[in-house]
Protein backbone atom coordinates (compact mmCIF):
# COMPACT_ATOMS: atom_id res chain seq x y z
CA UNK A 1 0.00 0.00 0.00
CA UNK A 2 2.96 1.93 0.82
CA UNK A 3 4.54 1.76 -2.57
CA UNK A 4 1.24 2.21 -4.12
CA UNK A 5 0.68 5.83 -2.60
CA UNK A 6 4.05 6.86 -3.18
CA UNK A 7 3.32 5.96 -6.68
CA UNK A 8 -0.26 7.82 -6.92
CA UNK A 9 1.35 10.88 -5.49
CA UNK A 10 3.71 11.63 -7.63
CA UNK A 11 1.78 11.17 -10.58
CA UNK A 12 -1.33 13.60 -8.80
CA UNK A 13 1.29 16.38 -7.66
CA UNK A 14 1.31 17.15 -11.18
CA UNK A 15 -1.97 19.01 -10.19
CA UNK A 16 -0.04 21.65 -8.37
CA UNK A 17 2.44 24.22 -9.82
CA UNK A 18 5.54 25.43 -8.86
CA UNK A 19 6.77 29.20 -9.20
CA UNK A 20 8.78 28.10 -12.05
CA UNK A 21 6.01 26.14 -14.05
CA UNK A 22 3.52 28.58 -13.46
CA UNK A 23 5.41 31.57 -14.68
CA UNK A 24 5.54 29.71 -17.62
CA UNK A 25 1.98 28.96 -18.09
CA UNK A 26 0.84 32.62 -17.03
CA UNK A 27 3.66 33.47 -19.78
CA UNK A 28 2.06 31.58 -22.51
CA UNK A 29 -2.01 32.10 -21.38
CA UNK A 30 -0.98 36.48 -21.49
CA UNK A 31 0.29 36.49 -24.68
CA UNK A 32 -2.31 34.73 -25.78
CA UNK A 33 -5.35 36.75 -23.81
CA UNK A 34 -2.71 40.02 -25.51
CA UNK A 35 -3.61 38.74 -29.34
CA UNK A 36 -6.83 38.47 -28.84
CA UNK A 37 -7.98 41.86 -27.12
CA UNK A 38 -5.14 43.58 -30.01
CA UNK A 39 -7.24 42.19 -32.40
CA UNK A 40 -11.16 42.81 -30.82
CA UNK A 41 -10.84 46.01 -32.19
CA UNK A 42 -10.63 44.69 -36.42
CA UNK A 43 -11.96 41.32 -35.91
CA UNK A 44 -14.93 40.45 -37.33
CA UNK A 45 -18.49 40.62 -35.30
CA UNK A 46 -19.21 37.32 -36.72
CA UNK A 47 -17.91 34.57 -38.18
CA UNK A 48 -19.43 31.44 -39.18
CA UNK A 49 -18.77 28.18 -38.98
CA UNK A 50 -16.47 26.70 -41.19
CA UNK A 51 -17.77 23.40 -41.61
CA UNK A 52 -17.56 21.49 -38.67
CA UNK A 53 -15.97 21.46 -35.64
CA UNK A 54 -13.44 18.50 -34.51
CA UNK A 55 -14.01 19.21 -30.67
CA UNK A 56 -16.26 16.28 -30.21
CA UNK A 57 -14.35 13.90 -33.05
CA UNK A 58 -11.46 14.26 -30.44
CA UNK A 59 -11.04 12.25 -27.12
CA UNK A 60 -10.36 13.79 -23.80
CA UNK A 61 -6.52 12.60 -23.15
CA UNK A 62 -5.21 9.96 -20.74
CA UNK A 63 -1.72 12.41 -20.78
CA UNK A 64 -1.92 16.09 -21.51
CA UNK A 65 -1.08 17.53 -24.41
CA UNK A 66 0.33 20.75 -23.10
CA UNK A 67 -0.94 24.26 -22.80
CA UNK A 68 0.01 24.99 -26.41
CA UNK A 69 -1.81 22.86 -28.23
CA UNK A 70 -4.69 23.49 -25.94
CA UNK A 71 -4.47 27.08 -26.97
CA UNK A 72 -4.38 26.37 -30.35
CA UNK A 73 -7.79 24.67 -30.09
CA UNK A 74 -9.31 27.51 -28.05
CA UNK A 75 -8.17 30.25 -31.30
CA UNK A 76 -9.25 27.59 -33.95
CA UNK A 77 -12.55 26.58 -32.64
CA UNK A 78 -14.27 28.85 -29.94
CA UNK A 79 -12.69 32.23 -29.95
CA UNK A 80 -12.90 32.99 -34.41
CA UNK A 81 -15.97 31.70 -34.65
CA UNK A 82 -19.40 32.33 -34.81
CA UNK A 83 -20.19 36.13 -32.53
CA UNK A 84 -17.50 38.20 -31.48
CA UNK A 85 -19.46 38.79 -28.02
CA UNK A 86 -16.96 41.38 -27.12
CA UNK A 87 -16.48 43.32 -30.45
CA UNK A 88 -17.82 46.72 -30.42
CA UNK A 89 -19.99 45.85 -33.64
CA UNK A 90 -21.65 43.21 -31.72
CA UNK A 91 -25.06 44.81 -31.63
CA UNK A 92 -27.50 41.66 -31.85
CA UNK A 93 -29.36 40.28 -28.84
CA UNK A 94 -28.05 42.31 -25.17
CA UNK A 95 -24.33 42.46 -25.63
CA UNK A 96 -22.08 42.24 -22.41
CA UNK A 97 -18.68 42.83 -23.05
CA UNK A 98 -16.66 41.32 -21.00
CA UNK A 99 -14.36 43.76 -18.76
CA UNK A 100 -10.67 42.72 -18.52
CA UNK A 101 -11.08 44.11 -14.73
CA UNK A 102 -13.46 41.62 -14.34
CA UNK A 103 -11.07 38.94 -15.67
CA UNK A 104 -8.61 39.74 -13.37
CA UNK A 105 -11.44 39.34 -10.44
CA UNK A 106 -12.27 35.51 -11.78
CA UNK A 107 -8.64 34.99 -11.56
CA UNK A 108 -8.20 36.15 -8.34
CA UNK A 109 -11.42 34.36 -7.01
CA UNK A 110 -10.42 31.22 -8.66
CA UNK A 111 -6.72 30.62 -7.38
CA UNK A 112 -7.98 31.28 -3.78
CA UNK A 113 -11.02 29.70 -4.25
CA UNK A 114 -13.26 31.27 -1.69
CA UNK A 115 -16.26 29.64 -0.78
CA UNK A 116 -19.12 32.13 -0.86
CA UNK A 117 -21.99 30.46 -0.25
CA UNK A 118 -22.15 30.53 3.45
CA UNK A 119 -21.04 33.30 6.16
CA UNK A 120 -18.54 31.05 8.05
CA UNK A 121 -16.57 30.00 5.31
CA UNK A 122 -15.88 33.05 3.91
CA UNK A 123 -17.38 36.61 5.66
CA UNK A 124 -14.71 38.15 3.37
CA UNK A 125 -16.40 37.41 0.06
CA UNK A 126 -19.74 37.45 1.36
CA UNK A 127 -19.58 41.18 2.97
CA UNK A 128 -17.99 42.05 -0.08
CA UNK A 129 -21.15 40.69 -2.36
CA UNK A 130 -23.23 41.92 0.25
CA UNK A 131 -21.21 45.48 -0.39
CA UNK A 132 -22.35 45.06 -3.79
CA UNK A 133 -25.73 43.91 -3.63
CA UNK A 134 -26.69 47.42 -1.23
CA UNK A 135 -25.13 49.33 -3.48
CA UNK A 136 -27.82 48.46 -6.22
CA UNK A 137 -30.36 48.12 -3.30
CA UNK A 138 -29.48 52.29 -2.65
CA UNK A 139 -29.61 52.48 -6.55
CA UNK A 140 -32.99 51.05 -6.78
CA UNK A 141 -34.57 52.65 -3.80
CA UNK A 142 -35.07 49.93 -1.68
CA UNK A 143 -35.07 49.91 2.43
CA UNK A 144 -32.28 48.52 4.64
CA UNK A 145 -34.91 45.20 5.12
CA UNK A 146 -33.84 44.14 1.54
CA UNK A 147 -32.28 40.63 0.90
CA UNK A 148 -31.29 39.47 -2.41
CA UNK A 149 -27.55 37.47 -3.77
CA UNK A 150 -25.83 37.53 -6.76
CA UNK A 151 -27.24 34.72 -9.45
CA UNK A 152 -25.55 32.96 -12.61
CA UNK A 153 -28.09 35.41 -14.56
CA UNK A 154 -31.15 36.42 -14.75
CA UNK A 155 -32.96 33.58 -15.13
CA UNK A 156 -32.25 31.98 -12.48
CA UNK A 157 -32.70 34.94 -10.12
CA UNK A 158 -36.28 35.89 -11.99
CA UNK A 159 -37.02 31.96 -10.92
CA UNK A 160 -36.14 32.84 -7.68
CA UNK A 161 -38.64 35.89 -8.08
CA UNK A 162 -41.15 33.81 -9.30
CA UNK A 163 -41.01 31.37 -6.23
CA UNK A 164 -40.61 33.69 -3.41
CA UNK A 165 -43.59 35.62 -4.35
CA UNK A 166 -45.41 32.44 -4.87
CA UNK A 167 -44.92 31.59 -0.81
CA UNK A 168 -44.91 35.02 0.06
CA UNK A 169 -48.64 35.01 -1.74
CA UNK A 170 -49.80 31.55 -0.24
CA UNK A 171 -50.53 30.48 -3.44
CA UNK A 172 -50.60 26.25 -2.69
CA UNK A 173 -52.26 23.33 -4.57
CA UNK A 174 -56.02 24.69 -5.32
CA UNK A 175 -55.38 28.00 -4.89
CA UNK A 176 -53.51 27.93 -8.71
CA UNK A 177 -56.13 27.99 -10.85
CA UNK A 178 -57.78 30.77 -9.13
CA UNK A 179 -54.61 33.06 -9.41
CA UNK A 180 -54.22 35.17 -11.62
CA UNK A 181 -50.28 36.78 -13.57
CA UNK A 182 -49.86 39.54 -15.21
CA UNK A 183 -47.61 40.48 -17.89
CA UNK A 184 -47.34 41.34 -21.89
CA UNK A 185 -46.14 39.61 -24.52
CA UNK A 186 -42.71 41.45 -24.42
CA UNK A 187 -41.89 39.57 -20.96
CA UNK A 188 -38.77 37.66 -21.36
CA UNK A 189 -38.93 34.29 -22.14
CA UNK A 190 -37.45 33.08 -18.98
CA UNK A 191 -40.63 34.29 -17.39
CA UNK A 192 -43.07 32.00 -18.80
CA UNK A 193 -39.93 29.11 -17.96
CA UNK A 194 -39.88 30.45 -14.63
CA UNK A 195 -43.90 30.16 -13.87
CA UNK A 196 -43.56 26.21 -15.64
CA UNK A 197 -40.76 25.17 -13.03
CA UNK A 198 -42.25 27.08 -10.14
CA UNK A 199 -45.36 25.24 -10.44
CA UNK A 200 -47.46 27.80 -11.80
CA UNK A 201 -48.61 27.00 -15.09
CA UNK A 202 -51.99 26.21 -14.51
CA UNK A 203 -52.47 29.82 -12.74
CA UNK A 204 -54.72 32.24 -15.20
CA UNK A 205 -52.04 34.18 -17.54
CA UNK A 206 -53.01 37.37 -18.19
CA UNK A 207 -51.11 39.25 -21.22
CA UNK A 208 -52.20 42.60 -20.90
CA UNK A 209 -51.97 45.05 -24.22
CA UNK A 210 -49.11 47.42 -25.28
CA UNK A 211 -48.76 51.03 -26.76
CA UNK A 212 -47.37 51.73 -30.06
CA UNK A 213 -44.11 51.87 -27.89
CA UNK A 214 -44.48 48.29 -27.19
CA UNK A 215 -44.66 49.36 -22.95
CA UNK A 216 -47.63 47.96 -20.77
CA UNK A 217 -51.13 49.37 -20.94
CA UNK A 218 -51.62 50.57 -17.62
CA UNK A 219 -55.32 51.60 -17.65
CA UNK A 220 -55.72 47.79 -19.63
CA UNK A 221 -54.08 46.17 -16.63
CA UNK A 222 -56.30 48.38 -14.14
CA UNK A 223 -59.34 47.25 -16.24
CA UNK A 224 -58.05 43.56 -16.22
CA UNK A 225 -57.39 43.07 -12.96
CA UNK A 226 -61.01 44.90 -11.51
CA UNK A 227 -62.58 42.06 -14.06
CA UNK A 228 -60.62 38.99 -12.49
CA UNK A 229 -61.57 40.53 -8.52
CA UNK A 230 -64.96 40.28 -9.63
CA UNK A 231 -65.17 36.93 -10.94
CA UNK A 232 -63.63 36.06 -7.54
CA UNK A 233 -60.44 35.54 -8.78
CA UNK A 234 -56.63 36.62 -7.05
CA UNK A 235 -54.72 38.82 -8.76
CA UNK A 236 -51.01 37.99 -7.31
CA UNK A 237 -48.01 38.46 -9.48
CA UNK A 238 -47.81 41.14 -11.74
CA UNK A 239 -44.27 41.52 -13.60
CA UNK A 240 -42.96 45.24 -15.45
CA UNK A 241 -40.24 45.00 -17.55
CA UNK A 242 -37.51 47.86 -17.47
CA UNK A 243 -36.10 47.55 -20.30
CA UNK A 244 -37.55 44.45 -22.59
CA UNK A 245 -35.02 42.48 -24.76
CA UNK A 246 -37.20 42.65 -27.70
CA UNK A 247 -37.28 46.27 -28.36
CA UNK A 248 -35.62 47.79 -24.88
CA UNK A 249 -39.22 49.41 -24.10
CA UNK A 250 -39.66 50.49 -20.54
CA UNK A 251 -43.04 49.80 -18.71
CA UNK A 252 -44.93 52.55 -16.85
CA UNK A 253 -42.89 51.66 -13.53
CA UNK A 254 -44.56 53.73 -11.51
CA UNK A 255 -47.94 53.22 -12.43
CA UNK A 256 -47.97 49.68 -12.11
CA UNK A 257 -46.70 49.43 -9.14
CA UNK A 258 -49.38 51.82 -7.92
CA UNK A 259 -51.92 49.28 -9.00
CA UNK A 260 -50.44 46.73 -7.78
CA UNK A 261 -49.94 48.50 -4.06
CA UNK A 262 -53.76 48.82 -4.46
CA UNK A 263 -54.81 45.49 -5.12
CA UNK A 264 -52.34 43.46 -2.78
CA UNK A 265 -50.27 42.27 -5.95
CA UNK A 266 -46.59 41.08 -5.84
CA UNK A 267 -44.87 43.59 -8.25
CA UNK A 268 -41.81 42.15 -9.94
CA UNK A 269 -39.86 44.30 -11.86
CA UNK A 270 -37.07 42.67 -14.82
CA UNK A 271 -34.51 44.89 -14.62
CA UNK A 272 -31.93 42.40 -15.79
CA UNK A 273 -31.32 45.03 -19.10
CA UNK A 274 -32.39 48.35 -17.99
CA UNK A 275 -32.24 48.77 -14.36
CA UNK A 276 -28.65 50.24 -13.85
CA UNK A 277 -29.43 52.62 -16.53
CA UNK A 278 -30.63 54.45 -13.34
CA UNK A 279 -27.25 55.41 -13.11
CA UNK A 280 -27.19 58.13 -15.27
CA UNK A 281 -30.17 60.75 -15.04
CA UNK A 282 -32.11 59.96 -18.52
CA UNK A 283 -32.13 56.44 -17.31
CA UNK A 284 -33.18 57.31 -13.68
CA UNK A 285 -36.11 59.72 -15.12
CA UNK A 286 -37.08 56.80 -17.18
CA UNK A 287 -37.00 54.39 -14.44
CA UNK A 288 -39.05 56.31 -11.67
CA UNK A 289 -40.53 53.99 -9.46
CA UNK A 290 -39.05 51.00 -8.76
CA UNK A 291 -38.63 51.29 -5.68
CA UNK A 292 -42.39 50.48 -5.13
CA UNK A 293 -41.95 46.69 -6.54
CA UNK A 294 -41.49 43.69 -4.37
CA UNK A 295 -38.72 42.07 -6.00
CA UNK A 296 -36.12 43.45 -8.64
CA UNK A 297 -33.93 41.28 -11.03
CA UNK A 298 -30.88 43.10 -12.40
CA UNK A 299 -27.87 41.34 -14.31
CA UNK A 300 -24.44 43.08 -14.33
CA UNK A 301 -23.43 41.06 -17.28
CA UNK A 302 -25.49 43.57 -19.38
CA UNK A 303 -25.59 46.90 -18.18
CA UNK A 304 -22.16 47.02 -16.20
CA UNK A 305 -20.44 44.97 -19.04
CA UNK A 306 -19.01 41.83 -16.52
CA UNK A 307 -18.18 38.56 -18.25
CA UNK A 308 -21.60 36.06 -18.79
CA UNK A 309 -23.14 34.73 -15.30
CA UNK A 310 -23.51 37.95 -13.48
CA UNK A 311 -27.33 38.65 -12.49
CA UNK A 312 -28.57 39.40 -9.42
CA UNK A 313 -31.85 39.16 -7.40
CA UNK A 314 -32.85 42.47 -4.63
CA UNK A 315 -36.04 41.64 -2.37
CA UNK A 316 -37.66 44.26 -0.29
CA UNK A 317 -37.95 42.28 2.51
CA UNK A 318 -35.48 39.72 3.17
CA UNK A 319 -37.52 37.46 5.38
CA UNK A 320 -39.56 36.68 1.72
CA UNK A 321 -36.64 35.07 0.59
CA UNK A 322 -35.44 33.29 3.83
CA UNK A 323 -38.81 31.62 3.80
CA UNK A 324 -38.85 29.79 0.49
CA UNK A 325 -35.20 28.96 0.62
CA UNK A 326 -33.59 28.92 3.95
CA UNK A 327 -32.35 25.16 4.64
CA UNK A 328 -29.85 22.82 6.53
CA UNK A 329 -28.49 19.55 7.37
CA UNK A 330 -26.83 17.82 10.29
CA UNK A 331 -23.13 18.10 8.37
CA UNK A 332 -23.78 22.10 8.28
CA UNK A 333 -24.07 22.74 11.96
CA UNK A 334 -20.99 24.61 11.77
CA UNK A 335 -21.55 26.88 9.08
CA UNK A 336 -24.41 27.78 9.26
CA UNK A 337 -24.88 28.43 12.84
CA UNK A 338 -23.89 32.03 12.50
CA UNK A 339 -25.85 35.25 13.43
CA UNK A 340 -25.34 36.96 9.57
CA UNK A 341 -27.73 35.52 6.41
CA UNK A 342 -25.60 33.37 3.89
CA UNK A 343 -26.59 33.74 -0.08
CA UNK A 344 -26.73 29.71 0.49
CA UNK A 345 -30.28 30.63 2.71
CA UNK A 346 -31.38 33.27 0.20
CA UNK A 347 -31.33 31.49 -3.14
CA UNK A 348 -31.50 28.08 -4.71
CA UNK A 349 -27.59 27.90 -5.03
CA UNK A 350 -25.93 25.63 -2.23
CA UNK A 351 -22.12 25.47 -3.97
CA UNK A 352 -21.65 29.12 -4.92
CA UNK A 353 -18.33 30.42 -6.43
CA UNK A 354 -16.94 34.12 -5.15
CA UNK A 355 -18.74 35.39 -8.48
CA UNK A 356 -18.83 38.95 -6.89
CA UNK A 357 -15.41 40.22 -7.21
CA UNK A 358 -15.83 40.47 -10.71
CA UNK A 359 -18.16 42.65 -9.89
CA UNK A 360 -16.47 44.48 -7.30
CA UNK A 361 -13.32 44.83 -8.18
CA UNK A 362 -13.93 46.86 -11.12
CA UNK A 363 -16.04 49.42 -8.94
CA UNK A 364 -13.22 49.39 -6.90
CA UNK A 365 -10.28 49.68 -9.87
CA UNK A 366 -12.90 52.32 -11.84
CA UNK A 367 -15.42 53.79 -9.42
CA UNK A 368 -19.12 53.86 -10.65
CA UNK A 369 -18.52 57.47 -13.04
CA UNK A 370 -16.83 55.28 -16.01
CA UNK A 371 -20.03 53.12 -15.77
CA UNK A 372 -22.79 56.11 -15.84
CA UNK A 373 -20.55 57.91 -18.90
CA UNK A 374 -21.16 54.49 -20.70
CA UNK A 375 -24.62 53.57 -20.51
CA UNK A 376 -25.56 57.92 -21.07
CA UNK A 377 -23.22 56.80 -24.56
CA UNK A 378 -25.28 54.25 -25.03
CA UNK A 379 -28.70 55.76 -24.95
CA UNK A 380 -27.70 59.04 -26.87
CA UNK A 381 -26.11 56.09 -29.61
CA UNK A 382 -29.35 54.41 -30.11
CA UNK A 383 -30.82 58.01 -30.26
CA UNK A 384 -28.00 59.13 -32.90
CA UNK A 385 -28.75 55.68 -34.67
CA UNK A 386 -32.38 55.86 -35.15
CA UNK A 387 -32.38 59.29 -35.89
CA UNK A 388 -29.93 58.54 -38.67
CA UNK A 389 -31.39 56.13 -39.87
CA UNK A 390 -34.96 57.54 -40.27
CA UNK A 391 -33.41 59.55 -43.07
CA UNK A 392 -32.12 56.80 -45.25
CA UNK A 393 -34.34 55.51 -48.14
CA UNK A 394 -35.80 52.62 -47.89
CA UNK A 395 -35.87 52.23 -43.63
CA UNK A 396 -38.11 52.03 -41.79
CA UNK A 397 -37.93 52.33 -37.74
CA UNK A 398 -39.41 51.27 -34.79
CA UNK A 399 -40.56 53.60 -32.07
CA UNK A 400 -37.75 56.42 -31.03
CA UNK A 401 -35.78 53.90 -28.37
CA UNK A 402 -36.09 54.25 -24.35
CA UNK A 403 -32.63 52.79 -23.70
CA UNK A 404 -30.41 51.40 -26.01
CA UNK A 405 -32.76 49.32 -28.47
CA UNK A 406 -33.43 50.29 -31.78
CA UNK A 407 -35.76 48.06 -34.73
CA UNK A 408 -36.07 48.86 -37.91
CA UNK A 409 -36.70 47.11 -41.33
CA UNK A 410 -36.19 47.78 -45.32
CA UNK A 411 -39.05 48.25 -47.30
CA UNK A 412 -37.60 47.14 -50.71
CA UNK A 413 -39.02 48.68 -54.29
CA UNK A 414 -41.12 45.34 -55.02
CA UNK A 415 -41.30 41.36 -53.50
CA UNK A 416 -41.91 40.60 -49.76
CA UNK A 417 -40.77 42.66 -47.05
CA UNK A 418 -40.54 39.92 -44.59
CA UNK A 419 -38.47 37.76 -47.15
CA UNK A 420 -36.20 40.40 -48.09
CA UNK A 421 -35.28 41.38 -44.67
CA UNK A 422 -33.97 37.67 -43.84
CA UNK A 423 -31.83 38.03 -46.73
CA UNK A 424 -30.65 41.33 -45.21
CA UNK A 425 -29.76 39.40 -42.03
CA UNK A 426 -28.03 36.89 -43.53
CA UNK A 427 -26.43 39.30 -46.11
CA UNK A 428 -25.36 41.15 -42.63
CA UNK A 429 -23.88 37.78 -41.18
CA UNK A 430 -22.19 36.98 -44.17
CA UNK A 431 -20.44 40.41 -44.33
CA UNK A 432 -19.35 39.80 -40.55
CA UNK A 433 -18.50 43.28 -40.09
CA UNK A 434 -21.25 43.65 -37.84
CA UNK A 435 -23.42 41.85 -35.99
CA UNK A 436 -27.61 42.63 -35.55
CA UNK A 437 -29.88 40.46 -34.85
CA UNK A 438 -33.70 39.92 -35.59
CA UNK A 439 -37.26 39.72 -34.58
CA UNK A 440 -40.81 39.88 -35.09
CA UNK A 441 -43.12 42.83 -33.78
CA UNK A 442 -46.73 41.95 -34.31
CA UNK A 443 -45.73 39.24 -36.78
CA UNK A 444 -43.49 41.52 -38.93
CA UNK A 445 -40.43 40.29 -39.59
CA UNK A 446 -37.55 43.58 -38.11
CA UNK A 447 -33.99 43.83 -36.97
CA UNK A 448 -32.80 45.27 -33.64
CA UNK A 449 -30.01 47.21 -33.17
CA UNK A 450 -28.55 47.02 -29.57
CA UNK A 451 -25.80 49.54 -28.31
CA UNK A 452 -24.69 48.07 -25.21
CA UNK A 453 -21.00 46.56 -25.44
CA UNK A 454 -18.56 49.07 -23.59
CA UNK A 455 -16.31 49.28 -26.82
CA UNK A 456 -19.05 50.49 -29.15
CA UNK A 457 -18.98 54.22 -29.74
CA UNK A 458 -20.10 56.87 -32.63
CA UNK A 459 -17.10 55.01 -35.32
CA UNK A 460 -18.92 51.78 -34.79
CA UNK A 461 -22.54 53.17 -35.12
CA UNK A 462 -21.70 54.72 -37.91
CA UNK A 463 -19.64 51.29 -39.39
CA UNK A 464 -23.29 49.97 -38.98
CA UNK A 465 -24.96 52.72 -40.80
CA UNK A 466 -22.84 52.20 -43.81
CA UNK A 467 -23.42 48.31 -43.71
CA UNK A 468 -27.02 48.31 -43.97
CA UNK A 469 -26.84 51.34 -46.69
CA UNK A 470 -24.53 49.25 -48.80
CA UNK A 471 -26.05 45.49 -48.16
CA UNK A 472 -29.86 46.97 -48.72
CA UNK A 473 -28.69 48.88 -51.70
CA UNK A 474 -27.02 45.83 -53.19
CA UNK A 475 -29.69 43.59 -52.31
CA UNK A 476 -32.70 45.66 -53.59
CA UNK A 477 -30.97 46.24 -56.80
CA UNK A 478 -31.17 42.56 -57.33
CA UNK A 479 -34.44 41.74 -55.32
Amino acid sequence: MIDQLNMLEKEARLLDTDPALRADLNREVLDYVEDFLQGVEDAPAFRPEPGTLSILDEHIPESGRGLSVALETLYEQVDHVGIATTSPRFMGYIPGGGLYHSALGDMLAAVANRYAGVYFASPGAVRIENQCLKWMADLVGYPSTFGGYLSAGGSLANFTAVVTARDACGIKADAIPRSVIYLTDHAHHCIDKAIHLAGLSECVIRRIPVDDGYRMDAEALQAQVLDDEKEGLTPFFVMASAGTTNTGSVDPIEQIGQIAQTHSIWYHIDGAYGAFFALCDAGADLLKGMELSDSIVMDPHKTLFLPYGTGALLVKNQDRLLKSHQAGADYMQDVLNVEATSPATLSPELTKHFRGLRLWLPLQILGVGPFRAALQEKMLLARYFHEQLSGFNGFEVGPEPDLSVVTYRFIPDSGDADTFNERLVQAIHNDGRIFVSSTRLNGVYMLRMAALCFRTHKKDIDTALTVLKELSSALNQTH
